[in-house]
């Protein structure tokens, strides 16, 4: 009786390579939880920094609003938005099969599995700075943006501390 192939190296080829091309070896990932790694995917630094030219253009967009005003106006969205992103919202939108460890943690305490300066959490950090470096050069140093774009600086960068890592102040967002 003959066989449909000649050798046991040429069909154990032939099925390597069919699970080679049917499996996607090497491009399938098994995340615990999704949200420690979004911000290292491909294009979401760029994406971040496109979407906040893009706020800046359509403030820049409102007639009769003086360009101080609107860098003003960028950068207390941009640190709002983070601010809330990051580190108020808690859990994640996913079936994570980690048994709720994540149900308690902000979205900055979950990033890298909790690793501190990593090179996400690093751009995430020096980002709010450059920009604050920013509206305070554009609005000429003016004592009351001065004090408003400090005031909402700090409300972000005090809390991506490693000392503040899963501390509740006063036992707001506790639960």
């Amino acid at each position: 009786m003959e066989t449909a192939c000649a050798s046991p190296e040429v069909s154990f080829t032939y099925v390597l390579a069919f699970f080679i091309i049917t499996m996607n070896v090497g491009t399938a990932h098994s995340e615990v939880n999704p949200n420690t790694r979004v911000m290292n995917s491909r294009g979401m630094w760029l994406s971040y920094l496109l979407g906040i030219g893009l706020l800046h253009i359509i403030l820049l967009s409102i007639p009769f609003v003086s360009v101080p005003v609107v860098w003003t106006l960028t950068n207390l969205i941009h640190n709002m938005c983070m601010y809330l992103l990051l580190h108020t919202v808690k859990g994640t939108p996913f079936e994570t099969p980690d048994q709720g460890k994540a149900r308690l943690l902000t979205h900055w305490e979950q990033m890298d599995y909790g690793v501190q300066f990593t090179a996400s959490r690093k751009f995430l950090t020096i980002t709010p700075i450059i920009l604050y470096f920013l509206t305070s050069f554009y609005t000429k140093y003016d004592r009351v943006h001065f004090v408003i774009n400090t005031v909402s600086l700090l409300t972000v960068l005090i809390p991506k501390l490693p000392q503040l890592h899963g501390v509740r102040l006063f036992g707001i967002n506790k639960y």
